[in-house]
């Protein structure tokens, strides 16, 4: 069995060997350091196959990667007071045991090409591996477009451990205050995402903030309009396979917002 540095080396050189304009970049010696390099050349790297070697030392990696974060059960994510089927969690949404968790995507739908950006696409893409751009192109390749503000698709999950990756492309906020037509658009996401969770007959999803970072829209009334549209979405779907919702946040900001919607009988009715 190999180390994790000669894991990374020859990852690296692989990867490295793609492009020649990454020629003079040199494998760094320590492992942290090289972790970021894989993340980074991941992250710029086309979707086009790998190898079935350097396939299986991804996966080894980003396996160790994942259990060195640690993965979060349902078990234990307090439910909300308010209704058993919610759930609010702060931390990163790729430590997630959940059958789906929900991508706030761009138009293209292929992950974000930033090296080691902090957004929730690289996130997640990072996390999942290679694969998850491939799939993607796959996806946008048959629609021959791009994907539509407020849809929703749906990858496997591969490193992560959630199984399935629901990506959904968020309203962009330009003025000063989201129209109403951004408000809609924001609730389709949360919408077409329980309607594809119950078509694959999905019990548990999280959701991410969607729009907020990026796409600027305001991070109350985007907790608002979340909370409201699966509130009123396991209203008029009685059947639906979703049984638990996880609304995931990162930054304390967002808890606290989230926290307050999720004891607070107003939200349930909202």
């Amino acid at each position: 069995m190999i180390s994790e540095n000669e894991r990374l080396d020859t990852l690296l050189r692989s990867l490295l060997a793609e492009q020649p304009e990454y020629s003079r970049i040199s494998i760094p010696s320590t492992v942290k350091e090289k972790r970021d390099l894989l993340r980074a050349l991941m992250n710029v790297r086309a979707p086009r196959p790998l190898d079935d070697k350097l396939l299986r030392l991804q996966d080894d990696e980003l396996a160790l990667q994942r259990d060195e974060k640690g993965v979060v059960t349902l078990d234990s994510i307090p439910c909300s007071p308010l209704d058993p089927r919610l759930r609010l969690w702060q931390g990163d949404i790729t430590r997630l045991q959940v059958d789906a968790i929900v991508n706030a995507a761009n138009s293209q739908m292929l992950g974000c090409f930033v090296p080691l950006h902090r957004c929730i696409d690289n996130a997640i893409h990072s996390a999942a591996g290679m694969e998850l751009r491939r799939e993607c192109a796959d996806i946008m390749h048959r629609q021959g477009h791009d994907e539509p503000t407020g849809q929703a698709k749906i990858t496997r999950g591969y490193n992560l451990p959630a199984k399935w990756v629901i990506h959904t492309v968020g309203p962009i906020v330009y003025g000063p205050a989201p129209t109403e037509k951004d408000c809609r658009l924001l609730s389709d996401c949360y919408t077409n995402c329980l309607a594809l969770a119950d078509e694959k007959n999905l019990s548990s999803i999280a959701f991410c903030c969607i729009s907020t970072g990026e796409f600027h829209f305001p991070h109350a009334e985007a907790a608002d309009i979340a909370v409201a549209t699966v509130n009123a979405y396991f209203r008029t779907h009685r059947n639906s396979s979703v049984t638990t919702v996880v609304f995931n946040v990162f930054k304390e900001e967002d808890y606290v917002i989230y926290r307050k919607l999720l004891e607070s009988p107003a939200a349930k009715h909202a």
